[in-house]
């Protein structure tokens, strides 16, 4: 099934996809989705602050929620295609230091960039109608290494990782659904 990261990564070395079905209308989904606070779910902040710990990283300043795409372009992360259903972010990375910092890649330039010793990683959020007050919506999330130093760290990062990484989406799916679907309900007349 075609993707919206194809032109972007067309060959991961880590891909993963989840949706979840939404009894609201995509552009409310999409809209919750865009200004969802990320780390709102506690066993999200926890999972946070265990790589914190893992990683031996300074602990996180408090920080201002301001909605899931605000919140991640301010961290570096940039916005490689934006229309009402979808949004595709990416950046590069080294994501197995303890103080990951991202940087934006242009999105003309995201396919071919190739600096060493780099993983170029990008992420969607999609929200597909299908019906008039049902939604698909999908985050799917795809990762790659510019050179085979950066794969092997990466890889070596990811064993472990994936396991905190994968869990997220899988309590942010269902917490964005949820508010999606109190949000739909609260505005029914």
């Amino acid at each position: 099934m075609p993707s919206p990261l194809d032109p972007f990564l067309p060959e991961p070395d880590v891909r993963e996809r989840f949706h979840t079905t939404v009894r609201a209308p995509a552009a409310l989904t999409m809209e919750v989705a865009r200004d969802f606070d990320m780390r709102s779910p506690l066993a999200i902040r926890a999972l946070f602050r265990l790589r914190e710990i893992v990683m031996r990283a300074p602990r996180e300043v408090r920080r201002n929620p301001r909605g899931l795409l605000e919140e991640t372009t301010a961290l570096g992360w940039g916005i490689l295609v934006e229309r009402p259903d979808l949004v595709v972010c990416g950046a590069q990375c080294r994501p197995w230091e303890a103080e990951v910092r991202f940087r934006a890649i242009p999105a003309e330039e995201f396919a071919t960039w190739a600096e060493p010793g780099r993983v170029k990683i990008a992420w969607t959020l999609e929200a597909e109608a299908l019906g008039p007050a049902t939604t698909r919506f999908t985050h799917e999330t795809r990762a790659v290494a510019t050179d085979e130093e950066a794969r092997v760290e990466f890889h070596r990062y990811w064993r472990w990782a994936r396991f905190g990484i994968v869990a997220i989406r899988l309590l942010w799916l269902p917490a964005i659904r949820r508010a999606a679907e109190r949000r739909r309900a609260a505005e029914r007349p």
